[in-house]
């Protein structure tokens, strides 16, 4: 009649084999140590032979558990590895969390979505806008773009996706149909948009500093605490606003809005992804990050 050795026992005589020490074993595969006890005595019982020599707390394999370590420990890694393997395919079936902030996902990830479907319509995107450096494995991310330093995400696999293209655009109706413009005179005509929050508050200055005009000084109601109230305010012919090219492509592309002047490159951040290395060998990762490559490349 063959032997059925229970796997747990397997894994509590490896933990053991490895560690040394029951206790230290017992910590590895988180478990009791009479857990661990019970099973290396349980399965010596099965095999009929004992595995370890024992001094003090300590305990060492004897030849027949060397022997038996060389044999069992490929298999149960053999076991282990499988599993993950299976875990890891059925993920990729799973949807995948996606954080980037608001104004990214209204003005650039929305009006792709039918493009994203068409070219991988197993994907299935779940957005989250948590704002900052943000910690992916405590909010249960699988996947982050941002716009920044990837200094502060260096636990991450991070990858540039591109430049960050900070523009000057503003309602086509402002210009009234002129074909030649001064952005120095359109200035002095209609107020300066800005925005107040600490990750655009500087897009101004960059902006002008790269093109030697005075930075405009904000006016009352004209400044926004976001970058959808701003853009919403420009295009209701409010006035002029410097802001992220991604965040206005479809307006520029639909008329909505007019680009003034040429782009300038954000000298401080640039457009990234980052994800926890393990990630990357998921299907459904893999796939997303080639869609994005493509399509940053291609906006």
């Amino acid at each position: 009649m063959k032997h059925n050795i229970p796997l747990k026992s397997l894994y509590s005589f490896i933990a053991v084999a490895e560690n040394g020490s029951m206790v230290k074993a017992a910590d590895a595969i988180h478990v009791s140590h009479s857990a661990i006890s019970q099973a290396i005595k349980s399965l010596e019982q099965q095999l009929e032979i004992k595995l370890f020599d024992r001094v003090g707390r300590q305990v060492y394999l004897n030849d027949a558990g060397k022997l038996y370590y060389q044999r069992v420990s490929p298999a149960v890694q053999a076991i282990i590895s499988a599993s993950e393997e299976v875990k890891n395919k059925d993920k990729d079936h799973h949807s995948i969390s996606l954080n980037m902030v608001n104004s990214l996902a209204l003005h650039w990830w929305i009006p792709r979505v039918d493009k994203l479907q068409n070219c991988y319509a197993e994907l299935d995107i779940r957005l989250s806008n948590f704002v900052g450096d943000v910690d992916l494995e405590r909010r249960n991310i699988d996947m982050a773009i941002f716009q920044g330093n990837p200094q502060n995400w260096q636990k991450y696999h991070c990858e540039k996706l591109a430049d960050d293209e900070l523009v000057l655009v503003c309602s086509p109706s402002l210009l009234n149909s002129e074909s030649t413009y001064n952005i120095n005179e359109l200035l002095n005509r209609f107020p300066a948009i800005q925005v107040l929050n600490a990750r655009r508050n500087n897009n101004w200055q960059i902006w002008a500093e790269h093109n030697h005009i005075a930075c405009p000084k904000a006016q009352k109601n004209r400044s926004f605490e976001t970058t959808a109230q701003a853009l919403q305010a420009v295009t209701r012919e409010l006035g002029l606003l410097v802001t992220h090219k991604q965040f206005v492509l479809e307006k520029l592309q639909h008329g909505e809005l007019v680009q003034l002047g040429s782009a300038v490159i954000h000298p401080q951040q640039s457009f990234f992804y980052a994800c926890k290395a393990d990630k990357l060998k998921h299907t459904s990762i893999q796939q997303l990050i080639a869609w994005l490559k493509n399509e940053f490349v291609a906006s």
